[in-house]
């Protein structure tokens, strides 16, 4: 069989071949390096991964098990966190691949979450996986938010180059900004969790009351603000770092700033499905395995410019430096999780009327 991508009418957007959702029986004899021949099935995967990376990274995974057919259901975080805790039990999703660890908390709230430590998890650096036995979450890598500014445009307008969070507030920035919805999309949720935690809660919503003042429309994708600052339609985009770098990449006059107060982050991390029906255990937790090998780490690596594992992997060219050091240190995502229905409702209310809308 030939692994298969897809992506569901209701909630994705671009072409991907369709396949069905059922699961077949598996068959499971394994090798003694825990890689298979024989595993066969079908396996349906949820992920918020960027769009462009998924064939990256599965090819060392149709590889090692050409006789699983994955359903992959792609959307932005945010959505597919709701999709999950709406479906609840019910989910067709036997694996959560590469989405926020704060998302994977609130489905473990909900008993969503089936323990499993996978092969090799023990060289995940520890702030980057459950501390429970067995794990409920392992990251693969972070993602966190820079500021994506387009200096050709900017030196049109006569603006200057913003260095800060803080420096987003002046006058001159009104309705040049872009930045994402949190409920959609994981960048948007970890940026203002990073904001309340940085700041404080009272002085966070006043950033953000500040701010959406100079605010021109919220995106419901992570990596949109960074393609818009890229095309110039807005000069400053709240976005991705990886975004704001494969824009640079392809040649588009951008730079990535590191705000002075710090990055706001998440960690991308997996998880296996609780289900009534055991039957594709087997399959997903080869996925789950798989899904920190050395191999796929490395991949993980080159697209974000960080593993949550110890390595010797090049610094690459293109991500600015300092990110790891930028990072916010005090990043909670316990209490990102907790809170993320709260800080999502009140948001919603004083800022959604500026989201783009839902395509």
């Amino acid at each position: 069989m030939k692994n298969n991508i897809f992506k569901t009418c209701l909630v994705l957007s671009s072409a991907f071949m369709l396949t069905a959702c059922g699961q077949e029986t598996s068959n499971t004899t394994s090798t003694k390096d825990g890689k298979s021949s024989n595993l066969s099935g079908e396996l349906t995967v949820y992920t918020a991964i960027e769009e462009e990376l998924i064939p990256q990274y599965l090819e060392t995974f149709e590889e090692t098990y050409p006789e699983i057919d994955l359903n992959i259901v792609r959307d932005s975080t945010g959505i597919i966190t709701a999709k999950l805790l709406a479906e609840g039990k019910n989910t067709e999703a036997d694996v959560v691949w590469g989405t926020a660890a704060s998302s994977l908390l609130e489905l473990d709230e909900k008993d969503m979450i089936e323990g499993y430590t996978p092969k090799d998890s023990n060289k995940i650096l520890p702030q980057y996986k459950d501390n429970l036995q067995p794990e409920k979450w392992v990251g693969n890598t972070t993602f966190m938010t820079g500021i994506v500014v387009n200096t050709q445009e900017l030196k049109k307008r006569g603006l200057a180059i913003p260095k800060s969070y803080e420096d987003l507030l002046k006058p001159e920035y009104k309705g040049v900004i872009v930045m994402p919805h949190p409920a959609s999309s994981g960048t948007g949720f970890l940026t203002v969790s990073a904001w309340l935690q940085m700041m404080g809660d009272e002085k966070g919503w006043n950033y953000m009351t500040k701010l959406h003042n100079n605010i021109g429309t919220y995106t419901h994708s992570g990596s949109k603000p960074a393609k818009l600052a890229a095309s110039g339609e807005y000069p400053i985009g709240v976005s991705l770092v990886y975004s704001g770098v494969k824009q640079k990449q392809e040649g588009a006059p951008v730079e990535i700033i590191l705000p002075e107060e710090g990055l706001g982050w998440e960690v991308e991390a997996n998880a296996l499905i609780k289900k009534e029906d055991k039957e594709s255990d087997t399959l997903a937790k080869a996925f789950l395995d798989w899904a920190i090998s050395d191999e796929v780490m490395k991949k993980y690596y080159e697209a974000n410019g960080f593993s949550t594992m110890k390595n010797n992997f090049e610094q690459l060219e293109a991500f600015p430096e300092g990110v790891e050091e930028k990072m916010y240190a005090d990043n909670n995502l316990k209490w990102a999780a907790e809170f993320r229905s709260t800080i999502l409702e009140k948001w919603e209310q004083q800022y959604g009327q500026k989201a783009e809308p839902k395509e």
